[in-house]
């Protein structure tokens, strides 16, 4: 048989390999799905590219490749036979354990066990060899096969990837017994057990023993009876206790020797009566639990606790499990998903997105998309429990929760690549990650459709000079708004004062602070505030050619065309005589600066005041006419500057050859020069600044008209944003494929919420309508909503009504 197994490997000798430093072996997913050693087919492991595919994908990777050599991973999870006394009874396993293989199934670890299957498979015929065979088998083959199965998991990071070493899941944390011995930890006023020491002390999750942390060189920390405690009793966690808060808490695995996460901490310090929701640090380190009631209080009203809602299951209705604050990302991707144009984009075009896949499927950003699509969309890993595993939790009166949601670990690795904030394991903002994520959309866009259009829009500036009041208008792209929240519309601005004024006095005294008070701001003073004015202090004024004060206003309805000026231009025309403040003037003096240099800033800021006429002083001061006397063009001259410029074409307006050539010989595209030329009167050095700080017209500027700055139309426009700005000439149409305008009415369809005490810290989840109901998306949990918080949302996603 030896031989035999021999003379049949043979052919296949050269494709097999052994996985080298730096190869990563996917042996707990599929590249195209979700599917896992657990699901019923198992999972295939290429012994040459090391990818994983479950069994609807190996087909395809075996025609693509030819690569005929898999080795088959099947994960049985059992639960454990019962003695006459009711305890699991001990069972030695047979074959291979995939040690580091997680357990993806909520089971408790002393009650279940698993059974790890493995043999080699050779396509296409299918010819299955089990393992271990190491008689039988060619050494190399033995070799290959056996450092996969020991292979690391592709996502630990490496040292040299980051400075920041990656907090792992314990292995003890999902099988963690608990003792019932009726310990309960009151929220404050901890000490040692064995000794007086009242500083690092640590929770031990398994008996609810508090004890000290071990000694540090510096006199401080405590003597050891934590580490003391394990070493007598093998209990492997333990919780810091003054660093438990609603957002998480520090857990050591003294088994594992290194700070671990515990995805189950909060079930785990509610045994012993800690509600983490309850629990707030303070400035001294110790815990209070009765003075945040408004804050315990969002974080229920966003999640709906306490309330029996009603899980649902099938297509769209897919959870996804928390990776340990990645909750960011998946409310995400749930919305975006929800969206019917990312849906025909990834998952309308899935197939044709797999056909064509690259070789490595886990670094393409457009096959990882089809597949979280498909895997929350298709409900294959939504589905209802059987009816006799309802009857049976009901009758052992432990029903859990069935929904068990998808793992984004392949995904969340390849978008956050090379990110420093979203690469890490802690909490990040959810709209920097939709921003990202849409970058990433637009950057792989190769299809007819682009999905990240839907929330593509325009937005129109009007900058107008505080001494000529003319006017330029910008308009720039954006993908979202982001609205300010003006506390002085607050609709209980009386309320908020008086907190505050409570929590000073508070404070000064040394006592708790008072029960907190949230600002109740209308959502139309938020974008009243939007369209306020803005200060643009160092404005260059291509009617003054100076920079001066402006005044910046974004435009949500079509600009108003203002009229030409019809003042009196002999009353205006005087260089000697500007209107200039004298009060600041003089105070700028005062300050030992050139008097001259005083009334260019003053009149150059609009006579907006001394201050921002010294920031203006601050600016310049380098110059080499800082000093100069003032000289500013009188209307007439300034007219006929503007009027001397060519409007009838654009070969007319031409910026001179030897400019362009300058710039082109520095690596600029022509048409990128001409614009920028143009876009700063021919003036060299700024042409140069304004190229750098317009990158994205490098790729836009074939598409927008060559003709000079005309007066806007009527066109639609919105916000713009600093992540994805590019300039448009004013009477550029905007009623192109990419910008869609429609009837201004609009409803809101998902909303993402954060609790926490900032955007990096604390949990998001999210709600969606669909099918006219309003449903809760909390990590691996999907429900129908009993109450959507509608009024506690961090990000609102509305959509325009096709008809009003």
């Amino acid at each position: 048989m030896a031989t035999d197994l021999g003379e049949l490997l043979v052919p296949y000798m050269p494709t097999i390999r052994v996985p080298r430093t730096g190869d990563r072996v996917f042996k707990s997913e599929c590249a195209f799905s979700y599917e896992s050693p657990e699901s019923e087919g198992g999972l295939y492991v290429c012994l040459n590219s090391f990818l994983g595919f479950g069994r609807e994908h190996v087909e395809r990777h075996y025609r693509k490749t030819g690569q005929s050599v898999y080795m088959h991973l099947k994960r049985h999870v059992k639960e454990k036979a019962t003695g006459a006394a009711g305890g699991a009874i001990p069972r030695r396993r047979n074959g291979k354990v995939f040690l580091d293989l997680e357990l993806n199934r909520d089971f408790n670890g002393d009650d279940y066990e698993c059974e790890d299957e493995a043999k080699l498979v050779i396509f296409p015929d299918h010819f299955e060899i089990p393992l271990p065979n190491i008689e039988e088998l060619p050494a190399l083959v033995t070799i290959a096969c056996d450092a996969v199965l020991n292979a690391q998991s592709p996502y630990k990071k490496q040292e040299s990837d980051s400075w920041e070493e990656e907090i792992q899941e314990s292995k003890h944390a999902r099988s963690l017994r608990q003792q019932d011995n009726g310990v309960r930890i009151p929220p404050s006023g901890w000490k040692c057990t064995k000794c007086e020491m009242r500083e690092n002390l640590w929770l031990n999750l398994t008996d609810g023993s508090v004890l000290c942390g071990k000694w540090f060189f510096d006199g401080s920390g405590g003597n050891g009876h934590a580490l003391e405690h394990y070493r007598e009793t093998n209990f492997p966690l333990a919780v810091k206790l003054n660093t438990i808060t609603p957002d998480g808490a520090d857990v050591y695995s003294f088994d594992e020797e290194e700070a671990v996460l515990d995805p189950h901490i909060s079930e785990h310090l509610l045994h012993f009566g800690i509600d983490m929701l309850q629990m707030q640090r303070t400035e001294n380190g110790h815990h209070t639990d009765n003075h945040v009631q408004q804050r315990v209080s969002d974080w229920e009203v966003i999640q709906e606790a306490g309330l029996k809602l009603k899980p649902v299951y099938g297509s769209g209705y897919t959870g996804i499990k928390n990776l340990g604050n990645s909750c960011y990302l998946s409310t995400t991707m749930q919305v975006l998903f929800s969206i019917p144009e990312f849906q025909r984009a990834y998952v309308g075009n899935l197939q044709r997105i797999f056909d064509y896949s690259p070789l490595d499927p886990t670094q393409d950003f457009n096959t990882q998309m089809a597949k979280l699509g498909h895997g929350l969309l298709s409900g294959q890993y939504s589905k209802p429990p059987m009816k006799s595993e309802l009857i049976e939790q009901v009758m052992k009166e432990e029903y859990k929760q069935q929904q068990r949601g998808i793992s984004l670990k392949m995904f969340k690795a390849l978008v956050s690549k090379g990110h420093p904030d979203f690469s890490s394991n802690r909490q990040q903002d959810a709209h920097e990650f939709f921003l990202h994520l849409i970058n990433l959309v637009e950057r792989n866009n190769s299809g007819s459709e682009n999905p990240s259009d839907v929330f593509r829009f325009i937005v129109e500036e009007r900058v107008q000079c505080c001494q000529t009041q003319k006017v330029r208008y910008t308009q720039r792209v954006d993908y979202l708004m982001q609205l300010p929240a003006p506390l002085e519309a607050a609709s209980n601005r009386e309320e908020l004062i008086a907190y505050e004024s409570k929590r000073k006095e508070a404070e000064e005294n040394m006592r708790p602070p008072p029960e907190s008070v949230r600002a109740r701001i209308p959502f139309t003073a938020c974008l009243q505030a939007f369209t306020e004015p803005e200060n643009v202090p160092d404005f260059w004024s291509s009617a003054l050619q100076a920079k001066s004060a402006g005044v910046k206003l974004p435009d949500l309805t079509p600009p108003i065309v203002i009229p030409e000026d019809t003042r009196d231009i002999s009353t205006n025309n005087s260089l000697e005589s500007p209107e200039i403040d004298e009060s600041s003037v003089m105070q700028l003096a005062e300050m030992g600066f050139p008097l001259e240099a005083c009334r260019k800033a003053v009149y150059y800021t609009g006579n907006m005041g001394a201050e921002m006429a010294f920031n203006w002083i601050i600016a310049h001061m380098e110059e080499p006419d800082f000093a100069e006397p003032l000289a500013i063009p009188t209307y007439m001259e300034a007219d006929l500057l503007s009027s001397s410029l060519p409007t009838t074409s654009a070969l007319d307006n031409q910026p001179p050859e030897e400019s362009i050539s300058i710039l082109t010989s520095m690596g600029f595209p022509r048409h990128h020069a001409i614009k920028a030329l143009k876009a700063t009167n021919n003036n060299l050095e700024r042409a140069l600044d304004w190229i750098f700080t317009h990158p994205d017209c490098e790729e836009e500027s074939e598409a927008m008209s060559d003709t000079a700055d005309t007066e806007p139309n009527d066109n639609s426009f919105s916000n713009a944003n600093a992540h994805s700005d590019f300039s448009l000439s004013p009477d550029q149409d905007l009623s192109s494929p990419r910008v869609r305008d429609g009837p201004g009415r609009y409803e809101l369809f998902a909303f993402i919420s954060h609790m926490g005490t900032s955007t990096m810290s604390g949990h998001y989840v999210c709600h969606i309508k669909k099918e006219g109901r309003w449903l809760i998306y909390n990590d691996h949990k999907v429900c129908l909503s009993e109450r959507p918080p509608k009024d506690l949302g961090y990000m609102y996603f509305y959509r325009r009504l096709s008809s009003c």
